[in-house]
């Protein structure tokens, strides 16, 4: 083993055991190993950031924005109402909606699709009287294996692409993935559906009526003597953040305000809506003379048949009126005049990569900026122990929010959250809609026609969208998932160094030799298990980038077809069933469904069986050796 080849594996190990132990993002991983490799000599420096400007780079992020188009413009919305049955039964319903999401996984973003469709499943489950946890799983699944039907399904056919180019083979045709691909996926989604779901431990969920805050909503009058009076609302607040209380809404000569801003004073007569546990509430405001003048009903708690959300309607209407600005504020609060029907609760979804993950709702300024309210947040079906205003929040956290419904809907547009109550499935624009379906169809056809490449084509699709403006130019850039992106541009090199030192030949000979035993069919199986194994641990485009170059030197060593082994690398990297961090379908699950960690291998493990089973003849068959 030559000395470039120890360094170079030295790093992959390294990156490998980064990537597992999952406190670091992934894109800052790779740039890592990158930098690495650039400083060990193993990347030249001119060659260093080549991999942003990877034909598979450029295609990610195109197919990302024309993703974005089709979401706001409603083109899937439209397509779920005239798919989806109304009134179907279980196996109807399941398979409708799994199908579906597999079919639109295979010509856009995969997570995309998951976040449209998740109402729609949390809207089926009670239907169906199933808990949203048994829908939605199986919805994840079934996104995931839509997503290796086509080359722009997912990123690492996009990446097993690059690297067929590379070796001088040409890239992979629009289809190419589809027959075995497509095989696959069907039967995946007909298991699932048939049998799968029942395998879905029935976690009770915090979708709905099981959402616990474990606090009050109570209602406090300023008397004329109290120490009060004269303090800002923030000042007050932090006052009294011992006992964990948030003020929720202030009402003022009759006058309600929801989610008041913390510069406006408080003057004697003034009623604070405080969300907070009562107990400690009532000691933190004997310091100000100030007395509970009138408790509401627990969130938590089920008192005259009514359930925690309704108890959380019921806490609406009393924080929620009308919203007036005082003229003697030195800060305008936003929103103007609002009526009752216009302050909503809703239930949002961290989406993975969203721009709030990572950030407290205190940092997030979610009163001052946008006038809203964090009551209640639910991680993996259960509160966080972490005082509310100073939690950080992750991918797969559930928001139980309240405000007005407009500035709801922008801060969900902004932030990449995903609303979990029912929703109409409506056009918001029916003219761009189409116009967002006619993009995606010609890009998709010049491809498989095999007039442009997948990358110019797919830029050219971009264009369109930005000239149509089925997609507002400030969201251009902001519809690309870029920590992706940075992980595909800095993987790609690192890839190459394995492929220039040799130490992707090296490791090839190894599994052939002493797994797989000098057998082609066995050294293939072994590709495609090793490969969802990586993918239910570490991002499924860097699994790809790791593999393709040890499954090209697989088949130069045994003299056999390299499709057979690119095309396992391209199925294994899309079958991730096994833990919430091996696709962000899974982790987007994890609060909404009240799922644990291990609950995903009871369906996951049968279904990467199935896979295996399937996919292994389907490849000989198609792909010969």
């Amino acid at each position: 083993m030559t000395i470039p080849q120890m360094l170079i594996l030295g790093i992959l190990t390294a990156t490998l055991a980064l990537f597992l132990w999952g406190r670091l993002r992934h894109d800052v991983v790779a740039l890592a190993a990158l930098m690495a490799c650039v400083v060990v000599g193993l990347v030249p420096t001119a060659e260093a950031f080549a991999g942003f400007g990877h034909p598979a780079v450029v295609t990610v992020a195109c197919v990302l924005v024309l993703s974005h188009g089709l979401q706001t413009t409603g083109a899937v919305d439209w397509l779920a109402r005239a798919v989806l049955p109304r009134e179907a039964g279980r196996l109807g319903g399941m398979l409708a909606l799994l199908g579906l999401g597999a079919a639109l996984s295979g010509f856009m973003n995969n997570v995309g699709a998951m976040a449209l469709l998740m109402p729609v499943a949390v809207q089926l489950a009670g239907r169906l009287d199933l808990t949203p946890g048994q829908v939605l799983m199986p919805l994840a699944f079934g996104t995931i294996l839509g997503g290796m039907t086509t080359l722009v399904g997912t990123p690492p056919n996009l990446i097993v692409s690059g690297f067929r180019a590379e070796a001088g083979m040409g890239h992979f045709a629009m289809f190419d993935f589809a027959p075995v691909g497509a095989a696959v996926a069907v039967l995946g989604v007909v298991f699932v559906a048939l049998i799968g779901w029942r395998l879905v431990p029935a976690r009770k969920s915090s979708v709905g009526k099981a959402f616990d805050t474990g606090t009050y909503l109570t209602e406090v009058r300023v008397p004329a003597k109290s120490k009060a009076v004269g303090l800002t609302l923030r000042s007050f607040e932090k006052e009294i953040e011992d006992s964990g209380g948030q003020i929720v809404g202030l009402v003022r000569n009759e006058v309600r305000m929801t989610a008041p801003h913390g510069g406006r004073r408080i003057q004697a007569g003034d009623v604070l809506v405080l969300d907070a546990d009562v107990e400690a509430l009532a000691e933190a405001l004997a310091v100000f003379g100030i007395a509970l003048e009138e408790q509401g009903q627990s969130a938590g708690e089920d008192k005259g048949g009514k359930d925690g959300a309704e108890a959380q309607q019921a806490s609406e209407v009393a924080s929620a009126d009308t919203v007036e600005a005082d003229e003697g504020d030195e800060e305008a609060e936003g929103g103007g005049r609002e009526r009752d029907e216009d302050i909503v609760l809703r239930e949002l979804a961290v989406l993975p990569g969203a721009t709030i993950v990572g950030r407290s709702a205190s940092g997030l300024r979610l009163r001052t900026r946008y006038g809203l309210n964090l009551l209640a947040v639910s991680r993996a079906g259960r509160p966080p122990r972490s005082r509310l205003r100073a939690l950080r929040l992750r991918s797969g956290d559930l928001l139980l929010m309240q405000g007005p419904a407009e500035v709801m809907a922008e801060f969900v547009n902004e932030t990449g959250c995903v609303p979990l109550g029912e929703r109409d499935l409506r056009i918001p624009d029916k003219r761009k809609a189409l116009f967002a379906g006619g993009i995606m169809l010609s890009a998709v056809a010049v491809v498989t026609l095999g007039l442009l490449p997948a990358a110019p084509a797919f830029a050219l699709a971009v264009l369109a969208t930005m000239v149509l403006r089925t997609v507002p130019l400030r969201q251009i850039y902001t519809a690309i998932d870029w920590p992706v992106i940075v992980l595909l541009g800095a993987l790609l090199p690192v890839a190459g160094a394995m492929q220039a030192t040799g130490a992707a030949e090296l490791l090839a000979r190894f599994m052939v030799e002493t797994i797989a035993q000098g057998n082609a069919i066995a050294a293939l199986a072994v590709v495609l298990v090793v490969t969802m194994f990586l993918s239910d641990v570490m991002n499924n485009a860097a699994t790809a980038a790791v593999l393709s170059p040890i499954a090209l030197g697989i088949a130069a060593t045994l003299g056999v077809n390299p499709d057979t082994f690119l095309m396992a690398v391209a199925i294994g990297a899309s079958c991730a069933f096994l833990t919430p961090i091996g696709h962000q379908n899974n982790t987007l699950i994890l609060g909404p469904g009240g799922f644990g960690f291990t609950d995903y291998w009871r369906l996951g493990l049968p279904l990467e069986v199935l896979v295996v089973g399937a996919s292994v003849p389907l490849l000989l068959l198609v792909w010969p050796l």
